[in-house]
């Protein structure tokens, strides 16, 4: 993560236009001992590279063996020509699946005690000299972020929003908002109320209901309709989700028919081997997609759909 390009010179180069050079922090397992610590060692270390003077700070919550995945990571380096900083803290080596069912509690508490140390922090600094804080995460590190603070903490001064890429089905958070949902809309691309705090993205882009601008605080969501870590749903086993329901998502089967307990097995598999389908299916996310989400969530109006697909071809290059 932290060597990871784009460099300034490689956002310069793409973009035609002048940069700063990315700021990232990662803390492993092995840094320190505990949570808190690790917590502690990674707002001293966003201090002492002058993090809080970017224009945005990412608390990017990694999945259960640890990633940050990069397309996400660089897709908004370049959108904001390097004004950001990302800071990430392990809590387990295991798969995301693997660590939801073994140990799910010790993924939650790293992430709270990331985010009471830095919001805790960037709350005292002066309303207009901090950076726009958003959370950030994928897979488990979705769930976790959802789950690293609860709305007592934030009512008073809450951090900007949150871009959480293909939640686990246990969500709580979006679980609600999928229940909730305006009946026009299919479960697997949700619009909830006016749009103007919560919105669903996949690779063909947003809900076309939204009536309203974004608010103070806005919430994405990014997923596909093929992914089995969003969708798995216990209760196939005797209904069928509202997902397999009429109109399908665009790449899901037309030949997947629900069956009592059969269903809910096949499902079991995918959720094993989600990340082997190509990038844009299942639960392997692109850069195309991550950029486009990250332009919506922060409101970036300059970042057309045709300069993204462009910037992506530069870096293909």
């Amino acid at each position: 993560m932290i060597a990871a390009s784009p460099d300034q010179d490689q956002i310069e180069a793409a973009t035609g236009a002048g940069a700063q050079e990315p700021l990232r922090v990662y803390v492993g397992l092995n840094s320190a001992p505990n949570p808190a610590t690790r917590a502690r060692l990674a707002l001293d270390e966003l201090k002492r590279i002058d993090a809080f003077s970017r224009g945005t700070l990412v608390i990017a919550t990694p999945t259960g063996t640890g990633w940050v995945d990069p397309a996400g990571q660089q897709a908004l380096e370049y959108l904001l020509q390097g004004d950001v900083a990302t800071v990430s803290v392990q809590y387990s080596y295991l798969a995301s699946w693997i660590a939801l069912m073994t140990d799910p509690e010790y993924g939650v508490e790293t992430a709270r005690a990331v985010f009471s140390e830095i919001y805790g922090h960037w709350r005292t600094l002066p309303a207009d000299a901090r950076p726009e804080l958003y959370l950030n995460g994928l897979s488990l590190g979705a769930l976790n972020s959802d789950l690293s603070h609860d709305l007592h903490q934030i009512v008073t001064d809450p951090f900007q929003g949150a871009l959480w890429v293909g939640p686990p089905f246990n969500s709580p958070t979006w679980g609600d908002v999928t229940r909730n949902r305006n009946p026009a809309s299919p479960a697997w691309l949700p619009s909830y109320r006016d749009g103007s705090a919560v919105r669903f993205m996949n690779q063909t882009g947003l809900t076309s209901d939204i009536e309203e601008s974004w608010g103070d605080f806005r919430l994405l969501y990014l997923q596909h309709a093929s992914d089995a870590v969003v969708f798995f749903d216990p209760r196939a086993t005797w209904r069928r989700p509202a997902w397999m329901a009429p109109p399908r998502g665009p790449d899901v089967a037309p030949g997947f028919w629900w069956l009592p307990v059969v269903t809910v097995l096949q499902l079991s598999v995918d959720i094993m081997t989600a990340t082997k389908p190509p990038r844009g299916h299942g639960h392997s996310y692109d850069f195309v997609s991550y950029a486009r989400a990250w332009a919506m969530l922060l409101d970036l109006p300059d970042w057309t759909e045709d300069r993204i697909d462009a910037l992506a071809r530069t870096r293909e290059e």
